[in-house]
């Protein structure tokens, strides 16, 4: 009898253990990319994120399954007319016309303030068409949100962020056909408490109209962002804020903070949030990536994370047969006609000019707005430990090679110019050169990043044997600018007319 009961024992031991579900990591679309929308459209799903100071702008992802995702494109490859720059918080929305809208923040060229235009597209990932400004309210309109209740459209936005009064969450409705403001602007939830009030959503489940909104400090190394709710019986309101708030937080050991993000349904009905987050410890060098967490309404009707208010790495998979994909290197050998979808560049203080041909790319561009240190084109980091490298395939008085890039007067180069090696250091526009050698016949330049900011520096000249000209790692966390961190990439700095050319840009993760 005893040993029939140990059998079986064993089997429902080995049965529980066989249904346990698969487990995925956050983030889940790795690199900086905060305030992530995603929408869904059959058996797929589609995000997007904020840009900021980055181009081409907002990013565009594809996935099945909700955790592996590939870029496919972005929403512009050129700024819309109105705008100067600052491309923050983009919406989707999928109107029953069946076009995909992208309700998306920028400053206005005339006069550097920020509001929100609208842009169509036949499908999440062809082109899209921009139907220019759609809010214009008060010193400052941004994160907008689209929501249909019953037939009637209404956009909401974060408004009054810059004026010395409450920061609020108003709306309006919206035109049937998703591209302008119909009737009076209302407001629906205050910032009593003073803490930030931004990034919200919209749904309805059973009684309730439910606002889940981000507070507190959004950016760098003190950020404390986090997920709060608040509902109502009507959408126009009032509502009232959960008493138990914040319903998601860091301060876990993982997280340094999370939030601003929308929610979406599963086939079978399931809601998950995707809202961006800091890791902490070395992985904060990464800045604000997406992640994902399953989220209901319990029995009192209220908003929680199925794992709890703290915000955790480690989810249950969303679907079963779902695996993760592993964390994969980046290298381009310049073979296509175009540039790869993973390089960006600061537009605000260089036009990139790129040309790629018989397997290199030529890269020069013109500095503005005081830039004093050339173009870059770099990757979105997605682990604190890589090694990045290049080949210069041309001589010429220009500077061209590897940089460390935080903007146009915070960044590291190393490179070659005329018949020297040279790494500088560029802080806060003042330039410092950290070494110097003859150049011999061949250029290849690799660096060597640890702990996300501290840099080794390696000169060769056949691309197998490397030489470290720093005796130790030196530390350039000063490159993280207060929305966004350093990117490793390609510069180039001179004259147009004596481009850099590149052999191949090899990236090689060590996580």
């Amino acid at each position: 009898m005893k040993s029939v009961l140990l059998i079986v024992s064993i089997l429902l031991t080995f049965n529980l253990w066989s249904q346990e579900k698969e487990t995925y990591n956050n983030p889940v679309i790795r690199g900086d990319m905060p305030d992530p929308s995603v929408i869904r459209i059959g058996e797929k799903y589609y995000a997007t994120g904020t840009s900021s100071e980055w181009a081409p702008f907002y990013p565009v992802f594809e996935s099945k399954d909700l955790v592996n995702w590939t870029q496919t494109g972005h929403i512009f490859n050129k700024k819309p007319e109105w705008t100067v720059n600052s491309f923050w918080a983009p919406e989707l929305y999928h109107h029953k016309n069946g076009k995909i809208y992208c309700y998306y923040t920028a400053r206005r060229k005339s006069d550097n303030v920020s509001y929100i235009g609208v842009a169509v597209a036949d499908t999440p990932t062809s082109e899209y068409v921009d139907h220019g400004l759609i809010i214009e309210h008060g010193t400052e309109a941004i994160d907008a949100f689209v929501y249909d209740d019953e037939g009637q459209l209404y956009i909401t936005w974060k408004a009054y962020g810059l004026d010395k009064r409450p920061i609020e969450i108003v709306g309006s409705k919206l035109s049937a056909d998703g591209l302008r403001l119909e009737g009076e602007i209302f407001s629906l939830l205050k910032d009593d408490e003073g803490i930030g009030m931004e990034g919200q959503c919209h749904f309805k489940q059973g009684d309730y109209y439910y606002i889940v909104y981000a507070s507190r400090s959004c950016c760098g190394p003190g950020s404390d962002y986090d997920v709060c709710v608040a509902r109502s019986k009507s959408f126009k309101g009032p509502y009232v804020k959960y008493e138990g708030n914040p319903i998601l937080h860091g301060g876990g050991g993982e997280f340094i903070s999370s939030g601003h993000g929308t929610a979406v349904v599963t086939p079978d009905g399931r809601m998950f949030y995707m809202c961006h987050a800091y890791l902490g410890g070395d992985d904060f060098y990464m800045g604000r990536q997406p992640i994902l967490q399953e989220m209901y309404v319990d029995a009192d009707e209220w908003v929680h994370f199925r794992t709890g208010n703290i915000t955790k790495v480690k989810q249950e998979i969303p679907f079963d047969g779902v695996k993760q994909s592993l964390i994969s290197d980046f290298e381009d050998y310049f073979e296509g006609e175009q540039l790869h979808l993973n390089w960006t560049w600061n537009y605000v203080y260089s036009d990139v000019k790129t040309k790629i041909n018989a397997g290199k790319l030529l890269l020069s561009g013109e500095c503005k707005l005081g830039n004093d240190f050339g173009s870059a084109l770099c990757v979105r980091p997605i682990t604190p430990n890589y090694t990045y490298e290049t080949q210069v395939a041309n001589m010429n008085e220009s500077f061209k090679g590897l940089t460390m890039y935080g903007d146009d007067k915070n960044l590291v180069m190393w490179g070659c110019e005329g018949d020297k090696f040279m790494l500088k250091a560029i802080r806060d526009g003042k330039e410092e050169l950290l070494y110097e050698s003859t150049l011999g016949s061949d250029c290849f330049l690799r660096i060597e990043v640890q702990n996300g900011c501290k840099l080794n520096f390696y000169k060769s000249s056949d691309g197998q044997n490397w030489v470290k000209v720093n005796a130790e790692a030196k530390d350039f966390n000063y490159l993280v600018r207060w929305d966004r961190v350093a990117r490793p990439g390609l510069i180039h700095n001179g004259i147009s007319e004596s481009p850099a050319e590149f052999s191949y840009f090899k990236l090689r993760n060590m996580n």
